[in-house]
Formats: C-alpha cells, structure tokens, sequence
C-alpha cells in the first residue's frame, strides 16, 4: 500500500523560501513520475511541478524559475525547494504518486 507524507510547510514572508519534502513507502517509487499539486481556497487543484524516473522536470509557468523539484530514490524522498515566494503561492501543496495522494501541507505567504 502506497502512503505519502508531506512536510515542510509553513507562514514566509513575501521573498522568503521553504523547501517541501514527500516521503513515500510502500512502493519502489523510482520507476515513476511524481508531482507536485497545489489547491488554494476557492480553486482548482493545480499541478505545480513533475519529475519523471529519468529526472526530467516539467513546471506551470508561474513557479519557473523560482521552484525546484528534486528526487532521492535511495531515501524514497521527494522534494519542491521553493525561493521568492509570493503571496499567489498560498495553498494546500499535495504530492502525487501514481493515483495516491499524500494528505497536504500549508504554505502561507505574507505580504
């Protein structure tokens, strides 16, 4: 049974920086893409950044340059290092392997 747990959310300043973790067990997850989502109150759940078994990324444009997503596949970890936040970043961060989801952590940005 697959089960993802999120870490590492919190309230930052505009500019600030959080890094967030996911750890998995329960499935080798290297041989799979894994993603972030995020869902912000009164929106659609959106995802945010993918990395595929071979390390190739994908990011929505509006965290390009800023986020980065990151694997460990010996620690089973995955990471989202996230610098100048802005306050349009404020969400429920969630990740994603396969069709299972890990229960989501708070990220608030101050103004």
């Amino acid at each position: 049974q697959v089960r993802l747990v999120e870490s590492g959310g919190g309230l930052v300043q505009a500019g600030g920086s959080l890094r967030l973790s996911c750890a998995a067990s329960g499935y080798p997850f290297r041989y799979d893409a894994m993603d972030w989502h995020r869902q912000a109150p009164g929106n659609e759940r959106e995802l945010v950044a993918r990395i595929r078994p071979d390390g190739s990324t994908y990011y929505v444009d509006s965290v390009k340059g800023r986020f980065t997503i990151s694997r460990d596949n010996a620690k089973n970890t995955m990471y989202l290092q996230m610098n100048s936040l802005k306050p349009e970043d404020t969400a429920v961060y969630y990740c994603k392997l396969l069709t299972v989801w890990g229960q989501g952590t708070q990220v608030s940005v101050s103004s």
